[in-house]
């Protein structure tokens, strides 16, 4: 099914081919009418791909020839890499290269009389192999589609929080569910757990009903502890333990990572410890989503763990398996039965029009009842559909999905993946592989924007923004397309920040439509085929099965807990990641891998010094070093990364190499993390690109000059668990005269010293659009100028206690659509929707969320 992927391929490889830059390239290397041919024959090839990929599936023929074209389409990404990566050569050589490193440059194994042989064989040789390949497509009988007219239509952003109106057709089981919780034990000092499963096939909406039933204000105020964890295919009691406990803090998780990372170096016996110290006579409700586990002593282990609660405590599992739900009830299981006829059609409709946009287009509900039909009471099938059809209007449209050939393959009674594989299908070519890639991460794994563009441009699956555009912007625009169409949930936007996740059910999609191309190690799958291009493993054990095969082209190795000096055979890797890792060093070799663009080395104890060969890496775009607590100093010749454009460190260092740093002229976001030394940083120090900067964790640090001389471009600043850091001592650098901060996003979190909002953000007034304000136990007031912030979109106020009031003129905040108060007891009290004596102040925003708890909000 990779081979769903082609036109996006040829798309981008026929616009490198016409840029001034590879023009030039290949002219130089007396190239020039073979780069023409060749773009000759890659457009008339890509002119009938749409159609072939649309027939392949009754074609094993075509499938062989578009398997054979992906091929040379890939080999011929690596040569023009190869071009790519020697320009960038060449650049440092000459901008920042000695006399000796030019000289080295010539005898080195990329001088010009030998890069430019080595160019030509493999030029002729990809061009002949495409002429021979592409002289076969007439036999097909294929229509030129050299368009991709396929498009998304994009609905307003929705948010995680399941509403009554969000849920159709569940409210009696809500109601059943609620009451078996609400039981009382038949002793009140029985302290056994009562455990209810939800049952039901995959998409019917378990977790959906679950947390309807979660965020419920009954169980809010029965259970002063409710705890969520999604437990998927392995049911590791280690890790479910660690789940349980951070679900169970109070703490923000702004410093999640390195909390997870001080979890893992903890013994079963000190987590038990620390588990029943969270939840020794505590009246709880625990969700356990999507259990897979029939292993009964597992079960019974970690009910043991948890059986310290107070009296009345329960258990809410959802689960597939019949045989799970009677191993682990002690209540009769919730059998979920899919949505009737009608509840069915009254969810398409939402997803499919506006609200009441129905009632112009009575044809097409005609039209949508066969469709929904089709989706057998699955919800997720429902909405997935009715996201695909969201504003077409041609009848044609609709009965294209209604009698499609894909409803009348062989297929289980609880199979829907012919519904998603549909929607799949009328995907634009751009955003195929980029979905395909979520079939390299666990299930239930919790993404974020800032990961996909990292992965996605180090791949080169990203279009060259437009001016004044950046990648993190149109990764945002991909990610909203594919919300749009139902493929992402648990969707949070803060700023320019996504989080989510993905249906079990959406997985396995990504995990069909990527077959052989990603492949994801774990205990169930460890076949590596010989022609994949992306791997990750979800434990370290299966690492050796990677050099038991050849895997030349490999592009991908994602998460293995353990590193082999044999790096020079996957010379073609773009993307590396050895987060969590216990290498203690890299191997002198590892300037080898001149493709790469991706590096992540973050929270390993042992390393403590880098090779400064690293920085010969001239396409590397994302390095990532944070949580490396023992690394004794950054790299020296840092400069030479000049396509580093994201990059995160820890370091022992006290002065961090500020002008090396300043010098990265791509660089637009940096996390510093955990530098327990520094004092200062960054002082008279420009930043020209720089539009995102976080500060985490540096105990010590005093200063930081912020000032928009120095950092013209920044737009999101987050600073969190810096203790001795004075906010306010900024305010004597920001001159009236000079430029004024451009910051759209602000946050503050974890500042015991923070008593007020530091007065230096009234600079960004017409421009700041999102302010979190997070676990800062000593702010007491917001000042009166918060009504000059005009532009402010969303306001964020979680865990602050001492937080009494908002400024009189709040609703002077016109712009304001989204406003989150949680933990702020005394907040909440006055602003409580249509009851609080303070409601009418903010009354007229958009989206209100008022918690007494607030569940820990995540940076």
């Amino acid at each position: 099914m990779a081979e769903s992927f082609l036109f996006s391929i040829a798309d981008s490889l026929v616009a490198k081919l016409a840029s001034d830059a590879f023009q030039e390239a290949f002219r130089l290397v007396g190239l020039y009418d073979n780069l023409r041919h060749f773009r000759k024959t890659l457009s008339l090839v890509k002119a009938v791909l749409l159609d072939a990929q649309q027939k392949q599936d009754h074609n094993h023929e075509l499938r062989e020839w578009l398997t054979q074209l992906k091929n040379i389409f890939l080999d011929a990404e690596d040569v023009l890499d190869e071009f790519e990566c020697e320009t960038l050569r060449n650049k440092v050589v000459k901008g920042h290269g000695s006399t000796k490193d030019k000289v080295s440059h010539f005898f080195s194994t990329s001088n010009p009389l030998l890069f430019r042989y080595q160019m030509v064989q493999q030029i002729k040789d990809i061009s002949n192999r495409l002429d021979k390949i592409a002289s076969d497509r007439h036999k097909f009988i294929l229509q030129i589609v050299d368009v991709d007219t396929r498009v998304v239509h994009r609905r307003d952003m929705t948010y995680s929080r399941v509403s009554d109106s969000d849920v159709i057709g569940r409210k009696n089981d809500k109601q059943k569910i609620i009451e078996l919780l609400m039981q009382q034990n038949p002793n009140d000092d029985d302290t056994s757990l009562s455990v209810i499963p939800i049952v039901g096939i995959g998409g019917l909406g378990k977790t959906t009903l679950a947390m309807f039933v979660f965020n419920d204000n009954k169980i809010r105020e029965c259970f002063p502890l409710r705890m969520w964890v999604c437990v998927s295919d392995e049911f590791d009691i280690k890790q479910l333990i660690i789940k349980i406990i951070n679900s169970a803090s109070d703490l923000a998780s702004a410093d999640a990572p390195s909390r997870q990372h001080k979890w893992k170096t903890l013994d079963l016996e000190q987590l038990q410890n620390q588990l029943t110290n969270k939840l020794f006579g505590q009246k709880f409700l625990l969700v356990l989503d999507d259990v897979w586990n029939e292993n009964r002593v597992k079960w019974v282990d970690l009910r043991n763990l948890i059986q310290v609660s107070a009296a009345g405590s329960k258990i809410l599992v959802t689960t597939r398996s019949h045989s799970i739900a009677s191993m682990m009830g002690t209540l009769p299981s919730h059998n979920l039965e899919g949505l009737s006829e009608e509840d069915s059609l009254s969810l398409f409709v939402k997803w499919a029009f506006k609200e009441g946009e129905e009632e112009k287009h009575p044809h097409l509900i005609n039209i949508g009842r066969q469709i929904v039909k089709k989706c057998r009471g699955v919800p997720l099938a429902v909405r997935t559909l009715g996201c695909l059809l969201f504003s077409k209007f041609e009848a044609s449209e609709w009965e294209y999905v209604s009698h499609n050939e894909i409803w009348n393959l062989p297929q289980k009674n609880d199979d829907i993946l012919p519904a998603l594989k549909l929607s799949y299908d009328l995907l634009p070519s751009y955003l195929r592989q980029c979905f395909a890639l979520f079939s390299l991460y666990p299930k239930d794994y919790v993404f974020n924007s800032y990961e996909m563009t990292s992965l996605w441009g180090a791949l080169g699956l990203i279009a060259l923004p437009e001016k004044n555009r950046t990648l993190e912007y149109v990764t945002n625009q991909y990610l909203d397309e594919l919300q749009s169409r139902s493929f992402l949930q648990d969707f949070v936007k803060f700023g320019t920040t996504y989080k989510f996740r993905i249906h079990d059910l959406v997985h396995d999609l990504a995990l069909f439509v990527s077959k052989d191309e990603c492949v994801h190690l774990s205990s169930n799958i460890k076949y590596i085929p010989d022609n994949v291009r992306h791997l990750s493993f979800a434990e370290s054990s299966l690492f050796g099965n990677l050099f038991t095969k050849k895997l030349v082209a490999l592009r991908t190795i994602l998460f293995p807990e353990v590193f082999n000096t044999c790096l020079s055979k996957f010379k073609y890797l773009r993307v590396l990641d050895l987060r969590s890792s216990t290498i203690e060093t890299l191997p002198r070799n590892f300037s080898k891998l001149k493709h790469l663009r991706y590096l992540d080395l973050g929270y390993n104890d042992n390393i403590k010094r880098l090779p400064e060969s690293i920085c010969k890496l001239q396409s590397l775009q994302v390095l990532k070093l944070d949580g490396c607590m023992e690394l004794e100093a950054l790299p020296k010749k840092l400069r030479k990364l000049i396509s580093l454009r994201y990059f995160n460190f820890s370091t022992t260092q006290s002065v961090f190499p500020n002008k090396e740093i300043a010098s990265l002229g791509s660089l637009e976001i940096m996390s510093i993390k955990s530098c327990h030394n520094v004092e200062s940083i960054f002082g008279g120090v420009k930043f020209p690109a720089l539009k995102t900067l976080n500060v985490f964790d540096c105990p010590s640090l005093k200063s930081l000059s912020l000032d928009s001389q120095n950092f013209p471009q920044l737009e999101t600043f987050f600073v969190g668990g810096c203790g001795n850091l004075d906010l306010q001592l900024w305010k004597s650098h920001h001159e009236k005269e000079s430029p004024k901060l451009k910051l759209k996003v602000v946050a503050f979190s974890r500042l015991s010293q923070l008593v007020a909002l530091p007065e230096w953000l009234q600079e960004a007034a017409n421009s700041l659009q999102y302010l979190l304000v997070l676990d800062c136990p000593n702010i007491e007031t917001f000042p009166e100028w918060l009504s000059t912030l005009t532009g402010l979109k969303a306001l964020r106020l979680i865990d602050c206690p001492n937080l009494i009031s908002l400024p009189d003129n709040i609703d002077h905040l016109t712009a304001l659509e989204s406003l989150k108060i949680g933990s702020c007891p005394k907040l909440c009290k006055k602003y409580q929707p249509h009851v609080g004596e303070l409601w009418s102040k903010i009354s007229h925003i958009k989206n209100v969320m008022i918690d007494e708890l607030e569940e820990p909000e995540e940076l």
